[in-house]
């Protein structure tokens, strides 16, 4: 730190995405981090309320996320993140963000980073750390609905948790998404086999796991109705309530991964209709089941909407800050 003029400036980290994916942090070290998260929300040693948005344009959201992580990890930050589905035929990305993390003692910044790598690989290892309390061990199918890079790493996380996955089905309304997909994907998981689908319904009927990574939106078609999937699937949103249908969640042993936030967001109404499970239907959320609170359900069919939460990113960028800061990288920009 530096004193000038009467204020003090200090250095603060920018890290870029490019970066980011120079570390190489795998898909079991992130699930870790989450799942730590996970933890200490059950355990009541997290701040987090839930996220805040705008929505400057229809099925548009800016949303503002803070988190503090106590206890040992002591850890705190916050995202802004921005999910446009009109930018993908643009060319641009749907998600985009800064994250900032601050040093909890004195609340000074300490970095800034790219939040659409975060985003993307901290909500793929939601769903692992989910589908490692729920799912079945024999798990040997997942769909995949919604190509995207959510799509991807959904897809990398599973491949962590079962290890007998052997076939791939994936839909997507764009071609050039379904194309790219598979041309990423198959290298990822040369044991199995990928199939791409035209129709919803032949994508999910005989998946163990169903995925659906498609955008979030404010009047949601749901279209996947229970008589298309198998009576013991593992159906994961993290597209809010966009594709599973009200009766799909309402009959499922129901997850979400945050009580508070699921609440909340479902009673102040942006992307969240009425028809899926209301408080007294929520089996646990991921807090409870991480810390020890509630048991895992490998049988029937299991329901979970992960919506994104913030102690995701602190936890996630925490370990990007810390490894990134080992190996010298980021440009130091003075304040």
């Amino acid at each position: 730190m530096h004193w000038k003029g009467g204020a003090m400036s200090f250095d603060v980290l920018w890290i870029s995405r490019d970066e980011i994916e120079s570390l190489n942090i795998t898909m079991p070290r992130i699930m870790q981090a989450v799942e730590q998260g996970f933890m200490a929300l059950g355990t009541n040693e997290v701040e987090m309320p839930a996220k805040i948005g705008i929505h400057p344009r229809e099925n548009c959201f800016i949303h503002a996320m803070p988190c503090h992580v106590a206890g040992a990890v002591d850890h705190c930050g916050i995202k802004c993140v921005s999910g446009y589905p009109p930018n993908t035929p643009k060319g641009l990305p749907y998600i985009s963000g800064i994250m900032l993390l601050s040093e909890p003692e004195t609340g000074l910044p300490r970095a800034v980073m790219d939040a659409g790598w975060i985003t993307a690989w901290r909500t793929g290892a939601a769903s692992g750390v989910y589908a490692s309390h729920f799912g079945r061990r024999d798990t040997q199918s997942v769909a995949i609905v919604g190509a995207g890079v959510q799509g991807k790493v959904n897809l990398i996380a599973m491949r962590e948790v079962f290890p007998k996955l052997r076939q791939v089905n994936v839909y997507d309304v764009s071609d050039t998404q379904t194309d790219n997909f598979l041309s990423e994907m198959r290298p990822e998981l040369p044991a199995a086999e990928f199939k791409a689908y035209q129709d919803i319904s032949t994508t999910v009927a005989d998946a163990d796991v169903i995925i659906t990574c498609t955008p979030i939106v404010e009047s949601p078609k749901r279209f996947i109705t229970k008589d298309m999937i198998k009576p013991e699937a593992l159906c994961i949103s993290v597209d809010y309530c966009s594709a599973f249908s009200e009766e799909i969640m309402q009959e499922a042993t129901f997850i979400c991964d945050n009580r508070n936030q699921y609440i909340w967001t479902q009673k102040q109404g942006a992307y969240f209709q009425n028809g899926y499970p209301r408080a007294d239907s929520i089996y646990a959320d991921m807090g409870e089941v991480c810390a020890g609170m509630k048991p895992g359900v490998r049988e029937g069919l299991r329901g979970g909407v992960l919506m994104g939460i913030a102690s995701h990113d602190v936890m996630t960028a925490s370990l990007v800050y810390g490894m990134a800061a080992d190996k010298g990288l980021g440009t130091k920009v003075k304040l």
